[in-house]
């Protein structure tokens, strides 16, 4: 099942740094990576001002992505998960 993750920025974030300048960004990018890697994350950014994320994440509940999630070096501090949603994809055109 799909569910949509929206985020929005924690704490420690900074806005006078870009998102590859907040601290911990290699630590947290090796991190989502191999949520990619483990195909958990299908797709995920920045929104245009990059004070929010949103991922699109396949998993079995949002109690498992909130767990998923918690091992991220940015949960809680630069990434504050505001709501998980699950979604029903009706169009995809990645498969054509």
């Amino acid at each position: 099942m799909f569910h949509v993750v929206l985020t929005q920025t924690g704490p420690e974030w900074k806005d006078s740094l870009p998102l590859e300048g907040q601290s911990g960004w290699a630590e947290h990018a090796v991190f989502m990576d191999g949520l990619v890697d483990q195909r958990v994350v299908v797709l995920g950014g920045p929104l245009g001002e990059e004070r929010r994320v949103v991922l699109a994440v396949e998993a079995e509940s949002a109690e498992a992505i909130r767990s998923t999630l918690a091992a991220d070096p940015w949960h809680q501090t630069h990434l504050v998960i505001e709501a998980i949603r699950p979604w029903t994809i009706r169009l995809d055109g990645r498969l054509r």
